[in-house]
């Protein structure tokens, strides 16, 4: 059963960034389901959609794994949980 969450990336553009991140899902086990991402006035901005069924880490830690390639590439990284985003459209 897929368990979605919700993935953004902001900051000033560079190369790899795409890379970057997408290999540290790969390596954790974690898909893609929906990318889409953009560059406005020299700032970055990708947001992703992803299926955690099959990570190998918690959701806890593939957070900070995020958050450590994200400071590497100078990016902001967040991870929410689908509910998350959910609940907050039902606000």
């Amino acid at each position: 059963m897929p368990q979605y969450a919700v993935i953004t990336v902001v900051g000033k553009d560079r190369v790899g960034i795409v890379a970057g991140i997408s290999s540290v899902l790969a390596e954790q086990g974690v898909n893609i389901v929906d990318i889409s991402q953009t560059v406005l006035r020299g700032m970055f901005a990708m947001i992703m959609v992803v299926d955690l069924a099959g990570a190998k880490v918690s959701v806890g830690e593939l957070r900070e794994l995020l958050k450590k390639k994200g400071k590497e590439l100078g990016v902001d990284v967040a991870l929410h949980s689908a509910e998350l985003v959910e609940s907050v459209e039902r606000l």
